[in-house]
């Protein structure tokens, strides 16, 4: 049986009742809204930018959209590629002529950015109910690119973003540069601003205890238990090789907890 987007849909958390799917067509600036149209060289932040304005038209665009936007570009004849998932958290403008929304990219089906192909089988319609756009066939998944690892210095990851990082196999360079590293990691609860400073030693590296994050959210820590893990934030404060002895990297997590103030005015409870 051929594969459509709904499964697609489903798997990424994404109910078709409550999502909303765009194809967005190549076009000149609107003489109705003045607004500059998309082209082949647009940039990321023009696409998201075409995307939040919208006719307030309620017969060419909802009344009241739904919370998930599925973006798709076309691409030759009846095809679209999948562009990105946008949150849409609210309206925050209506000249009477465009409506403006508050849309912020989202990490559901991040791996498929830009890979995902599927056939369009509505050429005049650019935006349908996800609902029939579920039975539309797929046409491709291109394989994945890989993305250069940027620097344990630079690395600072959601956890939806880490779990990406631990399955996905355009992260394959990171997972290896994880694996071959100990150390000092923080945790960051973006909800009220908290950290947990933890470790990687001995056999353990900073690969095998951030994948203990990424499955179940809280590692094993009793005071990440209560807490919601998409609202952390993960990130390195010092790697070591392998060999260091472990009073130096127990010295090492000391040292940030004290700095960090992590006993008192965060998740450490020792």
């Amino acid at each position: 049986m051929a594969l459509t987007l709904g499964p697609l849909l489903l798997d990424a958390g994404i109910d078709p009742a409550r999502a909303l799917v765009i194809r967005h067509a190549f076009a000149q600036e609107s003489e109705e809204s003045g607004l500059t149209g998309l082209h082949a060289d647009s940039t990321h932040a023009e696409i998201l930018e075409y995307t939040r304005n919208q006719s307030a038209d309620t017969k060419r665009f909802p009344a009241v959209p739904p919370g998930m936007w599925v973006v798709f570009i076309k691409e030759g004849g009846d095809q679209a590629r999948l562009w990105s998932v946008v949150e849409n958290r609210s309206e925050i403008a209506n000249n009477g002529i465009i409506r403006t929304f508050d849309v912020v990219e989202s990490e559901l089906m991040a791996d498929l950015r830009n890979r995902l192909v599927i056939g369009w089988r509505s050429p005049r319609t650019w935006r349908i109910n996800a609902t029939t756009a579920a039975s539309y066939p797929v046409v491709g998944i291109a394989d994945a690119e890989p993305i250069p690892f940027p620097g344990f210095d630079r690395l600072v990851l959601s956890h939806a973003r880490l779990q990406a990082v631990m399955r996905e196999h355009r992260y394959a360079s990171w997972r290896t540069a994880l694996a071959s590293v100990v150390g000092i990691y923080l945790i960051t609860d973006t909800d009220d601003g908290r950290h947990y400073v933890g470790k990687a030693d001995g056999a353990e590296s900073i690969r095998q205890r951030w994948n203990a994050y990424a499955t179940n959210g809280h590692g094993g820590n009793v005071e990440l238990r209560r807490l919601d893990p998409s609202s952390f934030r993960f990130s390195l404060l010092r790697v070591f090789d392998p060999s260091t002895p472990t009073r130096d990297i127990d010295a090492a997590e000391s040292h940030f907890k004290d700095a960090l103030d992590s006993r008192r005015h965060g998740l450490n409870r020792n």
